[in-house]
C-alpha cells in the first residue's frame, strides 16, 4: 500500500503540486485537524466519496486532489507526481514552497520520505520546490488549452467584455502584464454582468505573462481570458488554486476575485481531461476506493 494514508473521505494523485493552506476545507468539507476516525463517522451520507491522504510534513489530511505526490523513479530520483499517475508506492506533501525547503534544509523532509518509502534509497533534487512548481504550471496551462479546443474559453476585451456584461463569464483572469485599465474595464463589466457593483469583485491575477499563456493557447497575444462553462471554470480554478498554493499566493490580498465560489469538491478527477473516472495505482477503476500499490 502507498503511503497514502487511505482515508474514507476525498482523494487524488499528482507527479507535482501541493494543496493551498485556504482550499483544504473548500475541498473536502472536513476540516484538515479531523482525524481518520472522524473523517469516516461523517454524517453526510448522500455526499459523494473523497478519499484523503495525510502529508508526511505535517499530518494534516486533505483531499488527494489538493495534495502534491512525491515518488520515485526507477533510477531512485524523488520526483513530482502531481498528475498522479507514476505508479508504485507514493508520499503526499501539503506545504507550500517554502515550508517544503525549509523542511528539506532541515532535513525533516528526508526523514518523512525515508519513513513513507521504507527506507528505499532516493535522491532528492536541490531543485524540489522548483520543479513542483514547474510542474504545477505546466498543468494549469495544460487545463487551458484543453479548455479552449473545448470552447469554453473566450479572448479578447471586447468578447469578454460582452460576455462578462450579460453575466456568461464564470471565471475571469488577466496575465501578470496585463495593464490596468483593461483589467479594470472587464472587472467592472463582470460586476455588472453579476449585478455585484461596489463589491471589489475582480478577475485573477495570473503568475504568469501574456506570452506564456499565448504559448499555451497557440495564440499570437493572450491578455484576458475568461470561461462561460462553470464546469470548465472549476476545472481550471482548482489546477490555479493548486499551482497558486504551493508559490505562497493563495492567501493574498485577492479576496474577491473570480475564482471564489467555484467548489472544487465538484470538479472531475480529470486532469488529462479523459473521463471522469477515479483509477487505482493499477489502472482499474477505483469506484471509490483509494490508490493502491
Amino acid at each position: 500500500m502507498e503511503n497514502d494514508e487511505h482515508l474514507s473521505g476525498p482523494a487524488e494523485n499528482d507527479l507535482s503540486s501541493r494543496a493551498r493552506p485556504g482550499d483544504t476545507d473548500a475541498a473536502s468539507g472536513v476540516p484538515a485537524s479531523l482525524g481518520t476516525d472522524d473523517v469516516g463517522d461523517s454524517s453526510a451520507a448522500d455526499s459523494p466519496h473523497t478519499p484523503e491522504r495525510k502529508c508526511i510534513l505535517t499530518g494534516a489530511h486533505d483531499a488527494r486532489d489538493n495534495l502534491i505526490r512525491l515518488a520515485i523513479s526507477p533510477d531512485g530520483d524523488l520526483l513530482p507526481d502531481v498528475r498522479a499517475k507514476a505508479p508504485g508506492r507514493g508520499a503526499w506533501i501539503g506545504v507550500d514552497r517554502a515550508m517544503l525547503e525549509t523542511a528539506q534544509a532541515k532535513g525533516k523532509l528526508r526523514g518523512a520520505l525515508a519513513r513513507s518509502f521504507k527506507g528505499k534509497p532516493l535522491n532528492i533534487p536541490d531543485d524540489l520546490g522548483q520543479r513542483i512548481e514547474t510542474a504545477l504550471e505546466r498543468a494549469f496551462l495544460d487545463r487551458l488549452g484543453l479548455e479552449s479546443r473545448s470552447g469554453a474559453l473566450v479572448l479578447g476585451s471586447d468578447r469578454i467584455e460582452e460576455a462578462a456584461r450579460k453575466g456568461r463569464v464564470q471565471l475571469l483572469m488577466h496575465a501578470a502584464d496585463a495593464g490596468p485599465d483593461g483589467s479594470r474595464k472587464l472587472d467592472q463589466a463582470l460586476r455588472v454582468g453579476r449585478d455585484e457593483e461596489g463589491s471589489g469583485l475582480r478577475g485573477v491575477a495570473l503568475p504568469v505573462s501574456r506570452t506564456i499563456l499565448a504559448m499555451a493557447l497557440g495564440r499570437e497575444n493572450v491578455v484576458h481570458i475568461a470561461l462561460v462553462d462553470r464546469a470548465a471554470a472549476q476545472r481550471v480554478s482548482h489546477a490555479l488554486a493548486r499551482w497558486r498554493g504551493f508559490i505562497g499566493l493563495n492567501d493574498g490580498a485577492e479576496p474577491r476575485d473570480s475564482s471564489r465560489g467555484l467548489p472544487v469538491s465538484t470538479v472531475p478527477n480529470d486532469t488529462d481531461g479523459g473521463d471522469a473516472v477515479e483509477q487505482n495505482d493499477t489502472g482499474g477503476d477505483a469506484a471509490g476506493q483509494d490508490r493502491r500499490d
